[in-house]
């Protein structure tokens, strides 16, 4: 399985892109007719293209490094001896061994099975778990949820069931993301203007060529390439790119990168509370025999129950390591434990002959509503203990109604480990007004006093208790904060309930109980010790399985997001600009004002590098839906006013200057007014002010300075300031236009806010 695109993938989706075939073969023509300043902005582009390539390669590198640390590595028995291999070992023919959490890795057929449940529903639909037995089929992309067993393996790769679709969801992917889908929508919209516009300019260009056939085929070229945003889809690809190598160095893999945007954008976290707001481990503090029980006796069936269950959960490890085997016990038959049913079993016959069967679960499942015992198991709940109940069953353990009659005969208390950044990650979360609800399908109360220690209050709510219909559900939801004795197919349904009431959704946990709600969350995270399952479903692995982890995410994904947003709207500003120019030009029948050099100079001092720097920088500004309203309600009218104060500078300047080279004199006029406005709209999208943006925009205003006063740069941009009458006209137009643009942008963010 892959984790991102090959390099050859890479190469193509930089260089072969509709505006690179644009800019291309307008380059190739410039090459021919005009003077190399001229062809620079096909330089531009190649460079441009080259950074994304090696930006992505260096996220490819980092993702594939990860993946390697995340990827799921099944137990195969080979010759009667079992060894862990990567799924790309497996052969035909392999007996795979599988317990809970283990997602099925290829197709196969069941060979053994010891209580083998499989949730098939990320396939099928189907809710309920499948009995597997010696026989069954088994599809990859399902999971087992309780039990364990061996299937061999009958199809691998590409042919397995699920293959297809486990690859396209690991590969380095910006499709789904508000930022990626909006600004195709804006290119798409810039596509329609373009081409008539170019159109009319190509036919009035040739038409009114006073100055020679090539030089009006550069100055119509130079009216299209401003045109292309050609820099906006590179600077987005780098940022996600760059938000990846970031995150990789923190443990975290990015599965599927719009999950860096996506997790900006959240106003509801739903948190497992097993490893994620504790950690996996939990000890054993008490034993409290019921109904006058001997303890010695319960210590040897806890062993014995211990011993019964070759993958046994967090609960049960901590009961193995408090009670060790009676090796005089055999199990006879198990019950694995299951997140659905919320207990285990098993049958023994006894070191003296006799046989009986237990129960080992949650009190309040296992016991009637009114048991004298719940009181107890209560009053530990409140105090953020887990208990769990050891029972002695009646009936057979294949029996449905195996918990009926179970007499209760000790309460096993156990401590759960909290982890120490998770109080500081709730915080920062409350913080940012985005609500935490935890979903555990442990005890309600004792969920309630863990997530109370850790800072997060609210009500507490028993799952068992809310209402099926979604939307009192939801409604149920918005209301309370922990919610306990929760089953999985709840845990999905209350992920869906949020979403149908407009909640951005974010789901961790690592267990299998998470895998539905974590497949059906916006933004699914999961934990690198967590099960196999979750870690293939989730869009984010934290692989150092650090809660805090997740602030980093966040503010990676409001840099991207934010900064984006910023240098969007000065790439179109250029683009409306740009178009508005031509149309004018179109219209009043004169020779575009500038060539392809002096629109490369501006667009590299005005937009190139100060974008590349501003979108790149720190931005904690919080993620705000509409890309697309919120870029062209600056973008329109700042290019608006940008091109008609060139026009009209050009305009006078045409009357004004008379004779030889008088063009040049337009012309740098023209570019000077268009370079002012360019840099009052950079100083706009810079703010607010910092010592290193401060220092950018007067870079990017020298460095035009410099381009004036030097005989050589001068020469080879062909600008020259002739007088200081016109001059000083352009820098008043452009005073002019800047305190109209303040005033303009001002006024739209009271009449339009975001």
């Amino acid at each position: 399985m892959r984790s991102s695109r090959s390099l050859g993938e890479i190469v193509r989706a930089n260089v072969f892109t509709r505006f690179n075939a644009i800019i291309g073969v307008l380059w190739l023509i410039m090459l021919f007719v005009a003077p190399f300043q001229d062809s620079l902005f096909g330089y531009v582009i190649i460079a441009n293209t080259g950074i994304g390539i090696i930006q992505e390669w260096r996220a490819k590198k980092t993702l594939d490094s990860l993946a390697v640390i995340g990827e799921a590595r099944p137990t195969v028995r080979r010759d009667g001896v079992a060894a862990e291999v990567s799924t790309s070992e497996i052969v035909l023919g392999d007996l795979i061994e599988t317990g809970p959490g283990d997602k099925i890795v290829v197709d196969g057929t069941c060979a053994e099975a010891d209580g083998l449940e499989i949730d098939e529903s990320l396939l099928t639909g189907e809710a309920d778990p499948v009995v597997k037995h010696p026989g069954d089929k088994v599809m990859s992309g399902s999971f087992v949820v309780a039990g364990g067993g061996a299937f061999i393996a009958t199809k691998v790769g590409r042919e397995a069931y699920a293959a297809q679709l486990a690859e396209e969801a690991s590969r380095f992917t910006l499709v789904h993301s508000e930022l990626r889908t909006g600004i195709s929508t804006i290119l798409k919209y810039v596509t329609w203007m373009m081409i008539p516009t170019a159109i009319g300019l190509v036919i009035s260009q040739l038409v009114v060529k006073q100055h020679g056939f090539k030089d009006s085929i550069a100055r119509t070229v130079g009216g299209i390439v401003p045109m292309v945003p050609e820099g906006l889809v590179l600077l987005t690809s780098v940022a996600f790119a760059i938000g990846v190598i970031r995150l990789g160095r923190k443990q975290c893999l990015v599965q599927e990168l719009p999950a860096i945007e996506g997790l900006a954008r959240i106003d509801t976290v739903c948190l497992d509370k097993t490893g994620t707001l504790t950690e996996g481990g939990m000890d054993v503090t008490e034993l409290r025999p019921l109904q006058g029980a001997d303890e010695s006796y319960i210590r040897k069936v806890l062993g014995a129950l211990g011993e019964s269950d070759p993958r046994p959960n967090a609960s049960l490890q901590a009961v193995i390591a408090a009670y060790p085997d009676s090796e005089e016990w055999r199990c006879t038959e198990s019950l694995p434990f299951s997140s659905a049913r919320k207990y285990s079993g098993a049958s023994f016959s006894e070191g003296n002959g006799e046989s009986s069967t237990w129960l080992l679960g949650a009190p309040d499942v296992l016991l009637p509503a009114k048991d004298p015992a719940l009181a107890e198991t209560e009053r530990l709940n409140e105090s953020g203990l887990r208990v769990l109940l050891l029972a002695r069953a009646s009936k057979d353990l294949d029996d449905p109604e195996v918990k009926t009659g179970a007499r209760p005969t000790a309460l096993v208390v156990l401590e759960q480990r909290l982890r120490p950044d998770a109080a500081d990650t709730l915080r920062y979360f409350a913080e940012q007004n985005v609500k935490a609800k935890v979903i555990s399908g442990d005890n309600a109360v004792s969920v309630g006093a863990v997530a109370g220690k850790l800072g997060l209050t609210g009500s507490v709510v028993d799952a068992r208790h809310l209402p099926d219909e979604r939307e009192e559900m939801a409604k149920s939801l918005d209301k309370g904060t922990v919610f306990g004795r929760v089953t999985p197919q709840q845990k999905r349904e209350m992920v869906g309930a949020l979403q149908s009431r407009g909640h951005t959704v974010a789901m961790t946990g690592d267990g299998v109980n998470d895998v539905l709600a974590l497949k059906d969350a916006d933004i699914g995270v999961s934990m690198g010790s967590g099960s196999e399952a979750t870690r293939a479903v989730a869009q984010i692995v934290l692989l150092n399985n650090s809660f805090s982890t997740l602030p980093s995410v966040v503010a990676e994904g409001r840099r991207v997001i934010g900064n984006i947003t910023r240098v969007a709207t000065l790439f179109l500003v250029k683009t409306v600009y740009s178009v508005l120019l031509a149309i004018l030009v179109v219209c009043w029948q004169v020779e575009y004002p500038f060539l392809p050099r002096h629109l490369t100079l501006l667009s590299t001092l005005t937009i190139g590098v100060p974008a590349f720097f501003l979108a790149l920088a720190p931005n904690t500004e919080r993620a705000q839906p509409h890309f697309v309203r919120r870029v062209m309600r600056y973008s329109i009218p700042g290019g608006v006013i940008a091109g008609l104060a060139t026009f009209v500078t050009y305009l006078l300047a045409r009357h004004y200057y008379t004779g030889e080279g008088s063009l040049d004199a337009e012309t740098s006029a023209a570019t000077l007014t268009l370079f002012l406005i360019s840099m009052w709209v950079l100083a706009i999208i810079a703010r607010p002010y910092t010592w290193w943006r401060v220092c950018l925009v007067a870079a990017m205003g020298g460095a035009f300075l410099l381009v004036l006063v030097v005989p050589g740069l001068q020469h080879f941009f062909a600008l020259k300031l002739v007088g200081t009458t016109m001059p000083w006209m352009a820098v008043g137009i452009s005073a002019v236009a800047a305190a109209v643009l303040e005033f303009l942008w001002k006024w739209v963010d009271r009449r339009f806010p975001a």
